[in-house]
């Protein structure tokens, strides 16, 4: 036969053994006792057949450098013949695709732990635990410089990250150069690992036996480098490891890479952003302000709706103050917002001339790369011997609405057309006078063209929001801006609604200014 075969019989005698199995087995011969003659392995596989009547399980085990399998095939007259096959290669294939489904399952796992964070100090920390836990003894990983000092997270295995910044030279560690800059370093076959720094070792983790250092690439650029350490006496990371290593590093460096882009994407975002959202309104020389805002998308900050309130260049003159609607909605809608505000702002010494700046805007409109229009309501307002003077001018938008002491509601008269459409943009500009306790309301069409209501699909319209500022007579801008926002809101519940936007200029009662000294929730005087 071409494989070892050995004869047993039932008291655990070898009663016949082939050339293959005596080559196998070189003290085994007939009338020997299997356990005398081949490994503890084999013959406790004999005594559980045995014990086992007509069990025909294979066993597994080793001899010398080779795995056999050992099948048994029992006899009539009790014995059991064994009949060896050389397994060497199958199991080598067998741990190879184990260890294949392994890594590739790890290599998962990682990409979606890594990727469910833009946080890039979190990518750093779980780089490191991942590492430390699955890959070697210890893990650093090290961001690219920061001027002089290096942001490194060092974990050990079965440890917790820990963040530090070091001021070290990375050309100290073999390889750590020219990783961070991107470069495939020394292998870790050819490092000493006697030349590591001190710095290099984590405390506790005693003589570094082998280390691994592999970039992080990012996207076009480093996002820095990963360094695997291994204590002495274990064995080196193989050829194998080393690419390993690297095909985790490409996951990781993807994400912190990403998490980079995203916090300086976001920083750059959150720069700009603050000149786009609305201020937050003052009490300006004796006149109250306020205003809210809610944009189309609950998840922004910003879209097509503006307000902006400027104060008086000297007493005695009018705070300027106008609450626009641009044509369209979100971040393309507010890039056009933000252009308009900052023309209206730098045409504030013509603020006395609604009329002269909104010719100039509409110019500027129209001669601009942009195809939205704009419609728009400007108030000066000047407080004089206890009440409001006001001038508005509304080009194309919603008139306002001065609302009295005793709740009447009065529909601004000033009419225009729209900013940005026809080479002139012609408006009317009227005057009113708010006595104490009266005000007058701003407010885009997303107010009154809220859909909802019992049915849903009903607008929430210009009757229902001036019955509602009937009820707000005599009180504090603010309380009647948070009024407004609060019906319009119900009145949409969780249904689509365009940007939402409204200014309250008042004239505050006397005995209201003495009581707050000039100051407000929210509010200060210029």
């Amino acid at each position: 036969m071409p494989y070892p075969v050995l004869i047993v019989d039932a008291g655990g005698t070898v009663r016949h053994a082939n050339s293959q199995a005596i080559g196998l087995f070189p003290g085994i011969r007939p009338g020997a006792a299997l356990t005398a003659s081949v490994p503890a392995w084999l013959s406790d596989g004999h005594a559980r057949v045995m014990h086992h009547r007509g069990d025909d399980s294979l066993v597994r085990g080793a001899v010398a450098e080779r795995s056999f399998e050992a099948h048994p095939t029992v006899r009539d007259d009790g014995g059991v013949v064994w009949w060896l096959v050389d397994d060497t290669d199958h199991r080598i294939a067998r741990e190879a695709l184990q260890m294949e489904r392994e890594r590739t399952a790890f290599l998962a796992e990682a990409s979606n732990t890594l990727l469910s964070s833009l946080n890039l100090d979190r990518c750093m920390d779980v780089t490191a635990q991942l590492a430390a836990e699955h890959l070697a003894d210890a893990a650093l990983v090290v961001a690219p410089r920061r001027g002089h000092r290096l942001p490194v997270v060092m974990c050990d295995h079965g440890g917790s990250p820990r963040r530090s910044t070091w001021e070290v030279d990375p050309e100290e560690v073999p390889g750590l150069g020219e990783a961070l800059q991107g470069f495939p370093p020394v292998p870790s076959r050819w490092i000493d690992p006697a030349s590591a720094p001190e710095w290099l070792i984590p405390e506790g983790l005693g003589t570094v036996g082998s280390i691994v250092v592999t970039p992080l690439p990012g996207h076009g650029v480093p996002a820095g480098a990963l360094i695997l350490l291994r204590r002495g006496g274990e064995a080196a990371f193989s050829e194998a490891e080393e690419v390993f290593a690297r095909l985790f590093a490409t996951r990781a460096g993807a994400a912190m890479s990403a998490a980079r882009l995203y916090a300086e994407q976001s920083s750059l975002s959150q720069t700009l952003m603050r000149d786009l959202l609305p201020p937050a309104l003052h009490q300006i020389s004796g006149v109250e302000f306020a205003g809210g805002y809610r944009p189309s998308k609950d998840h922004e900050r910003i879209g097509g709706d503006f307000y902006d309130v400027h104060p008086a260049a000297t007493e005695g003159e009018a705070s300027f103050a106008v609450l626009g609607d641009v044509c369209g909605k979100g971040l393309e809608a507010a890039v056009l917002t933000g252009k308009i505000r900052n023309t209206l702002h730098a045409l504030l010494p013509m603020a006395g001339d609604h009329q002269k700046m909104i010719d100039l805007l509409n110019g500027a409109l129209i001669n601009s790369h942009h195809t939205r229009f704009a419609t728009l309501v400007m108030a000066s307002a000047v407080r004089e011997a206890g009440c409001v003077r006001l001038r508005v001018t509304s080009a194309g938008h919603p008139p306002a609405l001065i609302v009295r002491h005793d709740g009447t509601v009065e529909e601004g008269a000033s009419r225009g057309t729209l900013v940005g459409v026809l080479p002139t943009a012609r408006a009317t500009t009227t005057l009113e006078l708010l006595a104490p306790g009266e005000f007058c309301v701003l407010f885009t069409d997303g107010i009154t063209e809220a859909r909802g209501g019992p049915m849903g699909d009903e607008l929430f319209g210009e009757d229902r929001l001036k019955e509602a500022l009937a009820q707000c007579a005599g009180m504090p801008a603010e309380a009647i801006v948070e009024h407004v926002q609060m019906l319009a809101g119900q009145w949409l519940g969780s249904g689509p609604h365009d940007d939402m936007a409204v200014v309250v200029i008042a004239a505050p009662r006397s005995h209201h200014l003495s009581a707050v000294g000039g100051h407000t929730r929210g509010r200060f005087t210029a």
